[in-house]
């Protein structure tokens, strides 16, 4: 049993990858499914479709590689974080369709809980902000809005899981109710300093503990998947939330390393090693993993729009066909016009977490054209991955004192743009990295999964496997990025601004 079949159920489709034992991809297969949008602001997905999506690619990638459930050693699974999903503990059947993270339904009750000072309970035991974002809210509203739904768990007649709970209710047939301490942290309901979940934050939500799950290690034993899946019961050995799947994906083992993952958006983590740190600058405090029983924390801030800005020059301006074409154009524009585009199209994540503000660009001129707008959309996420890492940078030497940050290791999509990433080695004044293998967050999972089964190497052999296909250090000068800097700082004041309630509107007849 020389594999690892690493499972990676993401917000719009569900990958399935198999990784031989010097964690190279030996085949992969895909599968998209449908988003279903209710109301404005909600986001769900079936949970029958998160399944069977699942199931569908786990064996379309064991026929794809023309192996057999004899050559898997373990599964690994890593799954986007915060949805929530109830089921009858007795049948496995949902009463509700999962609520995504990107659903907002919970603002109004979240402001409340704001309003009545509870968020410096949740910050406090939790980490997070009390925002829609997490699962705990989402929870509750089940709850309150499914007949008979709460009466029910409190007699223990329902199970609440994120997505990879239910998948390993799924896979061992019911057998096992368990979670990972990374998703268990980012539902808003998990002390992460005692390792627990809180019963002060289940109280208030009226959420009854026992449909909570059992909270493992990230490389623990999550059960056998059920024999009649693949020929033979399979181990399930390692699970990881998406974002903390591509930290360790990285080898960002020591407290200082940092990554930063963009796809549709941006999410950065910086391990703080085993100490939380209390951010002062609105980022979130959350357990990086938690492996042999040692728990490792993290920094984590949030980019809403990142490779969606290369999204909108193609779907939204029309001015690209193919998100490979912004490089060329950017390089083509014209170094006289300084445009800086505020992408907060449904809203700024952090280190501002204004949900109002939308998007915004400055410095236009008669002749502005496509090329100065695709300069502008990749800048834009080196301004704002800049803000997340200067946040970081004042919380982690307001804790430690003035000590460096290690080079930023990148991932996702549009890491794989040279201009890209050299612009942002720039304005961060930092060196990037880009790691040989970008599937980062599956080969996280799969390194969970296959180190626990004694097929791979352990943490600091593997760390020193790590290996980048490209470096890029920083080349601007120095005033030149300052300048730049404070006018995109400007450009999100002015943004933020123009948004603010009763501002920038029509006046009242």
């Amino acid at each position: 049993m020389t594999l690892i079949l690493a499972i990676d159920q993401g917000t719009t489709s569900t990958r399935a990858i198999l990784f031989d034992d010097k964690l190279q991809v030996t085949a992969s297969a895909q599968e998209e499914f449908p988003q279903h949008f209710p109301q404005s602001g909600w986001v769900e997905h079936d949970p029958l479709d998160l399944w069977s999506t699942t199931a569908a690619t786990c064996r379309a990638v064991v026929e794809k590689a023309g192996v057999g459930a004899d050559d898997i050693a373990a599964i690994g699974i890593t799954n986007q974080r915060e949805t929530t999903l109830v089921w009858e503990k007795d049948t496995g059947k949902p009463i509700h369709n999962a609520i995504v993270w990107q659903d907002r339904r919970t603002s109004e009750m979240c402001r409340k809980l704001r309003d009545e000072g509870f968020e410096e309970t949740v910050t406090e035991k939790t980490g997070l902000l009390l925002d829609p974002y997490f699962s705990a809210t989402k929870l509750a509203w089940i709850l309150d809005r499914v007949e008979g739904a709460r009466e029910r768990a409190e007699k223990g007649e329902l199970l609440f899981g994120t997505v990879d709970s239910w998948l390993v209710w799924k896979l061992t047939g019911g057998a096992v109710h368990a979670t990972d301490a990374t998703n268990a942290a980012r539902t808003m309901l998990y002390n992460i300093r005692e390792g627990r979940w809180s019963e002060a934050i289940c109280k208030r939500l009226n959420i009854p503990t026992k449909m909570l799950p059992e909270v493992r290690d990230c490389d623990a034993n999550f059960g056998e998947c059920r024999a009649d899946l693949f020929g033979r019961p399979i181990p399930i050995l390692g699970i990881a939330g998406d974002q903390q799947a591509a930290t360790i994906g990285q080898a960002c083992f020591q407290p200082g390393m940092v990554k930063s993952t963009y796809g549709t958006g941006c999410f950065a983590l910086l391990n703080t090693g085993d100490t939380p740190v209390v951010s002062q600058n609105r980022l979130l405090t959350t357990i990086a993993y938690r492996i042999g029983g040692k728990t490792t924390y993290a920094l984590e801030g949030s980019i809403f729009v990142a490779g969606a800005v290369i999204q909108w020059l193609r779907d939204g301006l029309q001015v690209i066909r193919h998100a490979a074409e912004s490089q060329p154009l950017a390089e083509a524009a014209d170094p006289a016009q300084e445009l800086v585009l505020v992408p907060a199209f449904t809203g700024l994540g952090a280190p501002y977490w204004n949900a109002d503000c939308r998007g915004a660009i400055y410095g236009l001129t008669r002749n502005s054209g496509p090329a100065e707008f695709a300069r502008a959309a990749l800048e834009s996420v080196g301004y704002q991955t800049r803000d997340l890492i200067e946040a970081m940078k004042a919380d982690w030497s307001a804790a430690h004192g003035d000590v460096e940050m290690a080079a930023l290791r990148v991932d996702g999509g549009l890491s794989a743009s040279d201009w890209g990433m050299q612009y942002l080695s720039d304005i961060l004044d930092a060196p990037v990295e880009r790691p040989t293998v970008l599937e980062t967050t599956a080969m996280g999972a799969a390194w969970l999964a296959g180190q626990k089964a004694g097929l791979m190497p352990g943490m600091e052999a593997f760390a020193e496997a790590w290996a980048r296909e490209a470096r890029f250090e920083p080349q601007m000068e120095a005033a030149l990025r300052e300048r730049k800097y404070a006018a995109w700082r400007r450009a999100v004041a002015a943004t933020m601004d123009f948004g603010a309630p009763g501002e920038g509107t029509a006046p009242a007849e």
